[in-house]
C-alpha cells in the first residue's frame, strides 16, 4: 500500500525539484571540468615547446612530469528547507528528507528565529531538534534583528531573506527550498493587485528566484490543505504562527477575511483561478522584459542618452519598462520605485508641457532636455 495522496503529492513535488537542482549540477560541474580540461591541455602543450623545457634539464625532450589528475567531481549538492515549524514548512522539510534518501542529494534544514514574539528561541531550537530526527544535516538556527523600514511584514521577509541568503553562502547550497503554496500565491496576487503595480505584480511568487534561481517553490501547485493534511497523516507537529491570524497584519485579513469573502461570491476555484493568473502574467511579463531590454538600444543616441521621439514610438508597456530600467541603473532602489514614479516620468515623453524634473526614489531625477530624457542622481 501506498502513501496517503497528500504525503505522496509532497514528495512528487520535491523530487521534481531535486531533479532540477541535480540537472543544473550536473551541468555545472561539467563545465567546470571541461574548463579544467582545457586548462590542463593547455599546460601540456606550453611544456613540451622547447622554449619552456624544465629549467635544469638543458635540453628538449627530458621526461615531464606526470599530468596534474583533473580534479575530483565535488560532493553531491546540498539543499536546505526553510523550515519554520509551521505546517507547509514541516512537510516540505519530511519530503526532502524521504527524496535526498533516494538521489544524490544532501538535505539540510534552517529556521530564522525573528525574536518577534517571547519564547521565539524556545520554538526555534524545538524546530532544530525534529529536524535532526528526520535526519537533516547540517541544521541550524538563526536569530535576525527585524528593523521597521518598509512596515513589520517587509522587514520581516527581508530579515529572513538575509539570513537563508547568508547560510546558503555559508553553507555551499545549491538550493533553498520555500514552503509557499498555491492558498501563499492567490495572496500575493491580490496583494499585488491592490497595489495597482502592474502585470509584474500580478506574477505572483516564482518557483525558481534569488541568485542562480537559489530559492525553489515546490508547492506552488499544491493548497495549503494538502501540506497540512501531510503532517497529520505523518503525525509530524505543527505550529501555528499567532502573526498569521492577527488582523493587524494584511496578509493575516486577506486569508481569513478576503479570501472567504471572495470565495463566498464567486465560488471555491478562486485561489486556483488567481494562481493561473501568476502564471500567465508572469509568462507575459517576462515577455515584455525580454522586448524593453531589446529595445533600450534602441531608443538611445550615440551617447547614450533616451531620445524623447523613440521612446514615444513604443508600445507603453514596454516604455515604462526601458524607463524602469533606466532608473533602476542610474540608483533608485528597485523596491522603492513605483507604478505611480514611473508614470510621472512617463509624461515626460506623452504630455511634455515644460513640466520640471521629477523626483524618484534614491535621489534620483528625470528631466527633459532638448528631445532627450536624462535620469540621473541629483
Amino acid at each position: 500500500m501506498g502513501p496517503h495522496p497528500a504525503v505522496a503529492a509532497i514528495r512528487l513535488a520535491v523530487r521534481r525539484v531535486l531533479h532540477d537542482v541535480l540537472n543544473e549540477f550536473a551541468e555545472r560541474t561539467d563545465h567546470n571540468e571541461h574548463t579544467a580540461h582545457i586548462a590542463h591541455i593547455a599546460h601540456g602543450e606550453r611544456a613540451s615547446r622547447p622554449e619552456f623545457a624544465e629549467a635544469g634539464t638543458g635540453r628538449c625532450g627530458a621526461a615531464l612530469p606526470d599530468r596534474p589528475a583533473l580534479p575530483d567531481r565535488p560532493d553531491t549538492p546540498l539543499v536546505l528547507v526553510a523550515c519554520s515549524g509551521g505546517a507547509d514548512s514541516m512537510a516540505l522539510a519530511s519530503a526532502l528528507a524521504f527524496e535526498a534518501r533516494k538521489l544524490a542529494v544532501r538535505a539540510g534544514g534552517i529556521t530564522v528565529d525573528h525574536n518577534l514574539q517571547d519564547g521565539s528561541d524556545v520554538r526555534a531550537a524545538e524546530v532544530v531538534a525534529r529536524l535532526r530526527d528526520m535526519h537533516l544535516d547540517p541544521v541550524e538556527a538563526v536569530a535576525v534583528h527585524v528593523g521597521s523600514e518598509g512596515g513589520p511584514e517587509a522587514a520581516a521577509r527581508d530579515a529572513r531573506y538575509a539570513a537563508l541568503d547568508a547560510a546558503a553562502e555559508r553553507h555551499g547550497a545549491a538550493a533553498v527550498l520555500l514552503g509557499h503554496t498555491r492558498d501563499d500565491q492567490a495572496e500575493t496576487v491580490l496583494l499585488g493587485l491592490a497595489r495597482g503595480s502592474g502585470i509584474r505584480s500580478l506574477s505572483g511568487m516564482a518557483a525558481a528566484s534569488g541568485p542562480a534561481g537559489r530559492y525553489r517553490r515546490p508547492f506552488l501547485q499544491l493548497d495549503r490543505q494538502t501540506a497540512r493534511k501531510a503532517c497529520l497523516v505523518q503525525s509530524l507537529p505543527v505550529w501555528d504562527d499567532p502573526h498569521n491570524i492577527d488582523p493587524a497584519y494584511t496578509r493575516s485579513r486577506l486569508r481569513h477575511e478576503g479570501l472567504p469573502a471572495l470565495e463566498k461570491a464567486l465560488g471555491k476555484g478562486v485561489v486556483g483561478a488567481l494562481a493561473r493568473t501568476a502564471q500567465l502574467s508572469r509568462d507575459d511579463a517576462d515577455a515584455l522584459d525580454t522586448w524593453a531590454a531589446e529595445a533600450d538600444s534602441a531608443v538611445r543616441d550615440d551617447a547614450g542618452q533616451l531620445e524623447c521621439a523613440k521612446l514615444y514610438a513604443l508600445p507603453p508597456a514596454v516604455r515604462r519598462r526601458v524607463l524602469r530600467r533606466a532608473a533602476v541603473e542610474a540608483g533608485a532602489p528597485a523596491g522603492s520605485l513605483f507604478a505611480r514614479h514611473i508614470e510621472e516620468v512617463d509624461r515626460l515623453i506623452t504630455g511634455w508641457r515644460g513640466q520640471q524634473a521629477i523626483n524618484l526614489p534614491g535621489r534620483v531625477e528625470a528631466r527633459r532636455q532638448g528631445g532627450r530624457l536624462v535620469i540621473r542622481q541629483s
